[in-house]
């Protein structure tokens, strides 16, 4: 039936554009006499004739209607699942001039360029461009008014590629330093779905149950770093997809998602005949370079989405875009504009700095806690302090999907608080003073706690919520007594008085204290020494590319290094909660001559090994020790 419509609609096309009427139809031999002699002028036309003549002419007439109306209103036909997006009649090959014979070949635009009835060419959405006024605003918020050229390469030359090298193929590679927050970022919402929603990935359309609870990892528990090995590339390119659409609809407070591009590009995804995408795309980028909001002004286009299901459709469709050099700070410009230019500036403690910071380019934390929180905060504390005077700064408002932990804090130039350090999954975005990495376990159960760690979380939560001095880790007399209210802790009268007496109470010292209360008291001290060792694997994924060669970093010889990221395994063994004196002393728990254990679970932290990441991994299990094989993981 489509295929007939299709005829009649390029036989009325032709009808309407020929100068003379078209030939009528022979009549039979007969019927001549009939209508009154062969001349055949409307006169002598027989009903029939007519009949046929007027329903062409009227075919011809809303044919010419429908083309006109086509071009006056920008066509906008949904063909299969792409759409055929002509903007304004500006494409070249469908210039509707008035109806113009040279310019417009209506029966060839439907039969060959555009197929304006069935819509078989790919989507070419060009979107809309931003005023000079918001290039120059959103360039200067990430880059500020001077940016040197090497900062400018360094976010220009990053695509959001997976790794080639087997060992590491689930990981984004890092060629250039400063990215390296976002592309840690977007790895750890790739891992969340590739590890606890891998059934998900299996389906076109993604589950509407969205998160659904915990899923577990127990048969991988003992799996080695070949556990990504036989991931298939569509995969991982839709945990990608996934990844990157959730995040940008955290940015945009789960109303709406803006996904940039550049015109040149989408141009360039439909026509590379006899060529990849990747390889087109490459070619258009040829000289493309950033150096001010009126360059990025000229290129830059926007989307704007308010389905998951169309935003994850446009993004899966710019991938080759994505994996091009400028992918990393398209990402970056998105998840901006999902966000909203103002609503980032007003986040930040201080917007007059830039995003990107100098002398190095590395992504502010304000960028990265965007990214895991939605919020462009400069701070990773919980809730927001107040300075007083109305003056107050801003962290983490709610608890995130994935996390995040720093050096910084086992530095004590900082306090992340719960809601970055025990995250709905366990991923955490790894910082360091100059990169980010990515830490992971298999299992949620690393995250369960037991009846003592909950307890030592709730009195935490009530202790920072009366520190006022920005994760200092001391807060006031009267708020001392609301954290023992709240938390049902019962000190001795000396005790109490012994760390009031300064007018302000530390946190390492209230915590000597309930480490030394009995728990029927609300403390930690548990007679039974019943308090849990735990065991458990993290993966720390480092994705900037380096010279290894054998497993080990090159540092001299002829061979050709390979440059690939590293996947390093880590055993974890976290202590009971002994007190400093118990330990020393082997207290309750400790082996009988007999080589019977009093309580079996209870043993002394075996040989460590140290790097900054154990330092890091501290912050979140306290006095954890960790061993692994070959080079330590590096967090630079």
């Amino acid at each position: 039936m489509a295929d007939q419509e299709d005829e009649e609609l390029k036989m009325a096309l032709r009808m309407s554009m020929q100068k003379e009427s078209p030939e009528p139809k022979r009549s039979k031999p007969g019927e001549e006499e009939i209508s009154g002699g062969a001349g055949g002028g409307e006169e002598g036309e027989s009903p029939e004739a007519k009949n046929r003549r007027h329903q062409r002419e009227l075919m011809a007439a809303a044919a010419e209607k429908r083309m006109m109306a086509m071009a006056k209103n920008v066509v906008v036909e949904k063909s299969k699942d792409k759409s055929v997006n002509l903007v304004k009649g500006e494409d070249k090959n469908v210039n509707l001039v008035k109806g113009e014979e040279k310019n417009v070949n209506l029966v060839k635009s439907v039969e060959k360029n555009v197929n304006l009835v069935k819509g078989e060419e790919k989507n070419v959405n060009l979107g809309e461009e931003l005023s000079n006024a918001e290039a120059n605003e959103l360039f200067s918020m990430i880059f500020g008014c001077e940016v040197t050229k090497d900062i400018l390469g360094q976010w220009t030359n990053q695509g959001i590629r997976f790794s080639p090298d087997p060992d590491t193929s689930m990981g984004l590679v890092q060629h250039e330093g400063g990215p390296c927050g976002v592309l840690a970022a977007i790895q750890a919402f790739v891992l969340k779905y590739l590890l606890f929603f891998s059934n998900d990935l299996n389906m076109v359309s993604p589950s509407s149950s969205g998160n659904v609870g915990l899923r577990r990892l127990a048969d991988k528990e003992s799996a080695g770093a070949n556990i990504f090995s036989s991931l298939s590339e569509e995969k991982k390119s839709r945990a990608l997809v996934r990844g990157m659409c959730e995040i940008l609809f955290m940015c945009g407070s789960n109303r709406r998602v803006v996904i940039a591009s550049l015109s040149t590009l989408d141009t360039n995804l439909v026509g590379s005949e006899g060529r990849s995408s990747d390889e087109a795309i490459s070619k258009a980028l040829e000289g493309l370079s950033f150096e001010s909001g009126a360059n990025l002004q000229k290129v830059l286009i926007i989307n704007t989405y308010t389905s998951s299901e169309d935003a994850l459709q446009r993004l899966e469709a710019l991938l080759p875009v994505f994996r091009s050099r400028m992918g990393a700070m398209l990402f970056l410009i998105s998840a901006l504009l999902s966000h909203g230019m103002d609503s980032v500036q007003a986040d930040r403690d201080d917007p007059s700095q830039p995003l990107v910071t100098a002398p190095f380019g590395h992504a502010s934390q304000e960028i990265v806690n965007l990214l895991l929180s939605g919020e462009a905060v400069a701070n990773v504390f919980d809730g927001r302090m107040d300075l007083g005077g109305g003056m107050f700064v801003k962290g983490i408002s709610t608890r995130v999907e994935v996390g995040f932990l720093t050096l910084l804090e086992s530095l004590n130039f900082c306090k992340v608080g719960l809601h970055l350090k025990c995250p709905t999954w366990p991923i955490w975005v790894v910082g360091s003073e100059s990169h980010y990495t990515v830490l992971f376990a298999l299992d949620t159960k690393v995250q369960e706690e037991n009846e003592l760690e909950g307890k030592e979380t709730k009195i935490r939560r009530a202790f920072d919520a009366q520190d006022q001095s920005g994760g200092g880790g001391f807060i006031s007399v009267e708020g001392f007594h609301q954290v023992l209210r709240e938390t049902n802790v019962n000190l001795p009268a000396d005790k109490l008085q012994s760390l009031c007496s300064s007018g302000y109470i530390v946190w390492s010292e209230f915590w000597q204290v309930l480490l030394d209360l009995d728990k029927s008291l609300g403390g930690m001290k548990d007679p039974s020494g019943l308090m849990g060792k735990k065991v458990f694997d993290l993966y720390h994924f480092n994705g900037i590319a380096k010279s290894v060669m054998n497993g080990n970093q090159v540092s001299s010889g002829s061979d050709i290094p390979v440059q690939r990221p590293r996947l390093t395994k880590l055993r974890v063994s976290v202590p009971p909660r002994w007190t400093p004196e118990e330990f020393m002393s082997s207290g309750p728990g400790t082996s009988d001559p007999a080589g019977k254990d009093s309580v079996g679970e209870v043993s002394k932290p075996e040989p460590s090994q140290h790097a900054p990441l154990v330092d890091c991994i501290r912050t979140r299990w306290s006095r954890a020790t960790c061993t692994w094989e070959g080079d330590p993981p590096s967090i630079v």
